[in-house]
């Protein structure tokens, strides 16, 4: 049976730390993507200087090779952002650059919905290399003397892609054998490495939490004729406000390492604040909009509690785990 994140530690003395250690995995995503800037000559930043009657070499100055509003660039990016949040969505930060932590039993479903979407940038891709000579005649047009054709390759083809894998990030089983000291030295850093993924969950969940109540707070207060943000305008209520903390609960179920029994309560008691909410009920009940806002008041007051509290008991867990 595969040990998914939410649950437990088996044993009471399984650390959230170790429990994660054992059921998850990591990941890297990494992509190759067309450079559209590229830094002037010092020849052409000399050029541009005249105009300014400045020093070309105390000028910094590039240009844009291709329209980056164009509609053909503006979807494969979106692609491109869309892969970054949805792996976001379905990790968890851990302390080493470029790699974050997937459920054990979701990678196969994680490597199947990035292949689709690897199509989709592909596809996306064709479709701005069939638009890439009007792109680059307009490009001439707009840079004039400073347009160079050797900056442009033959085809964007290839030029617009995304990688992932899954990096072994224990130490290697060899080590045991050729140096059992050094391999103890890695274990323990290892072992730090996922401590410290814990704190980030715990910050990463807190915070966002934080921003959903508040922003939702905001909309609750604002919906009546006389809320107004600082700038004086009113705050509309929209169903997202609701929607997006509605999928963090979701998210949250999903990644929870039952680290934090505070972080769990004060997830709970936001769940149980807009259960059963008629969105619409909120743009037209005053009472329910004060209730609401009065509950959410309390989630917040909590939330500000802990992410006060959060670097004391960083600072308390270290100095217990350091044994001082």
């Amino acid at each position: 049976m595969t040990t998914t994140l939410e649950e437990p530690p088996a044993s009471s003395q399984t650390s959230p730390a170790d429990h994660l250690r054992s059921c998850a995995a990591a990941m890297r995503i990494s992509f190759t993507w067309f450079g559209v800037r590229k830094t002037l000559t010092p020849q052409q930043k000399e050029k541009a200087a005249e105009s300014f009657g400045a020093e070309g070499e105390f000028l910094s100055a590039g240009k844009k090779l291709i329209d980056t509003k164009h509609p053909a660039f503006k979807a494969v990016t979106s692609i491109r952002n869309r892969i970054t949040s949805y792996w976001r969505g379905i990790s968890l930060p851990f302390p080493e650059p470029g790699i974050r932590l997937i459920r054990q039993d979701d990678i196969s479903t994680i490597d199947d919905r990035l292949a689709q979407m690897k199509v989709e940038l592909n596809d996306a891709v064709v479709e701005l290399d069939h638009e890439f000579a009007d792109l680059k005649l307009a490009a001439r047009q707009r840079l004039g003397q400073l347009f160079c054709d050797r900056d442009y390759p033959h085809s964007l083809r290839g030029l617009f892609e995304v990688f992932w894998d899954f990096p072994s990030i224990e130490p290697p089983a060899y080590l045991q054998q050729l140096n059992p000291q050094l391999y103890q030295q890695e274990c323990q850093r290892i072992s730090s490495r996922f401590d410290e993924a814990v704190q980030l969950a715990e910050s990463a969940f807190t915070e966002e939490l934080a921003k959903l109540v508040t922003h939702l707070a905001e909309r609750v207060n604002g919906s009546g004729s006389g809320g107004s943000g600082g700038d004086g305008k009113p705050k509309v209520f929209r169903d997202s406000a609701i929607t997006n903390l509605t999928e963090f609960f979701a998210r949250f179920k999903h990644l929870n390492i039952r680290s934090s029994e505070q972080l769990d309560d004060l997830v709970d008691q936001a769940q149980r604040v807009i259960r059963g909410v008629q969105r619409q009920a909120l743009r037209t009940s005053e009472s329910l909009r004060q209730r609401v806002s009065t509950q959410l008041a309390g989630v917040q007051s909590a939330l500000d509690g802990l992410l006060v509290d959060r670097p004391r008991r960083r600072i308390i867990r270290g100095r217990q785990e350091g044994g001082t």
